[in-house]
This record gives structure tokens, C-alpha cells and sequence, in this order.
């Protein structure tokens, strides 16, 4: 019996070893990678089109959005020096027993967010766009769209789906990095 235990205990911690580091949703496993990988990818994949180019510190992180440092490993949050402009990128990397709660923060932003009717109105779409979306422990908030000034002649509805598919393709490229 004892080396039934010590068998199970050597595997148990193989497997610890073995997985330290990743990050399972839904089958998915995702690797921890620098927030630096994470913003290089977008930013090429984006170009000029990536606004948000003032970093938020950890207590500008947790005044704006409620996420606190013991919440979290690492993070990446930008918004655009220029307050009329509201493209914003948050990337979590959460603390596995805090993504719930790193991710309810998110939520609660972004829904802040889109009911503040006090927005210029080639922003209204980009927040109607924005998205949270979790990958594991990775929990990120999106609201990009880059230079809508040519689709507002098209209408609201054209900015959002704009949006939509911008902040979808930067959730795919952040999975494709982390995986």
C-alpha cells in the first residue's frame, strides 16, 4: 500500500511539473506568455489602427476597472492618450483561484461603459462592440476599432459590426499567441 501511495504521489507531481505553466478552458490548454508577445502580435496584425498607447498602471487598473493586484500575475491595459478616442486593450493573465472575479471586474466595466451616455458619437459603436472574453486564466476586455471616421457615414449599425470583428480578430490572435 505504501508504494501504491508513493507511486500515485511521484505522478501526481510529474503531472504538476509537467503542466505548470498552462491553462485549461474548455479543452483548450494555453501557455503563459509575456503581455510584450501579446501587444507585439496585435500591434502588427493592427498597425496604425492601434489606438490605445498609454499604459495603466496597477492602481490605475484597479480605479478604473476594480481589478486589484492580488487578483492577478500579470497584465496589460491600454487606453488612448487622446480622451476622444476610447479604444482600450486589458489582458489578465488572473490568478487561477481570482479569473472569476478578475472576469465578473471586467463585466461590470465594460457594462459602466456602454449605460455612461455621455460618449462622442464615433464612440458609441466601439463600445457597443466591446467584448469580454476569457482564454483559461487570461481574461481580456476589448474595445477597438481603430479610425471609424469613414464608416459613420454607413451608420451606427456599420461602426458596430466594424468593431465586432476587429475585437474579434483580436481575441483570436491573443488564443493563437497563448496557445
Amino acid at each position: 500500500m505504501k508504494k501504491i501511495f508513493a507511486l500515485l504521489s511521484v505522478c501526481a507531481l510529474a503531472l504538476g511539473i509537467v503542466g505548470c505553466g498552462a491553462q485549461k478552458d474548455d479543452g483548450e490548454t494555453y501557455r503563459v506568455v509575456e503581455m510584450d508577445t501579446i501587444k507585439a502580435a496585435i500591434v502588427e496584425e493592427l498597425g496604425d489602427d492601434y489606438f490605445p498607447n498609454m499604459p495603466l498602471d496597477s492602481d490605475m487598473l484597479e480605479g478604473f476597472v476594480g481589478v486589484t493586484p492580488d487578483m492577478y500575475e500579470d497584465f496589460l491595459a491600454e487606453i488612448p492618450m487622446i480622451s476622444t478616442n476610447v479604444d482600450t486593450l486589458i489582458v489578465v493573465r488572473a490568478k487561477s483561484d481570482q479569473a472569476d472575479a478578475v472576469e465578473k471586474a471586467l463585466k461590470d466595466y465594460r457594462d459602466a461603459n456602454v449605460s455612461n451616455t455621455m460618449q462622442y458619437p464615433q464612440n458609441l459603436g466601439k463600445i457597443q462592440a466591446s467584448k469580454v472574453e476569457r482564454l483559461g486564466d487570461y481574461v481580456i476586455y476589448v474595445q477597438l476599432g481603430g479610425d471609424v471616421m469613414d464608416i459613420l457615414d454607413q451608420g451606427d449599425e456599420a461602426v458596430i459590426v466594424h468593431c465586432q470583428e476587429v475585437n474579434d480578430n483580436v481575441i483570436e490572435i491573443i488564443r493563437t499567441t497563448i496557445r
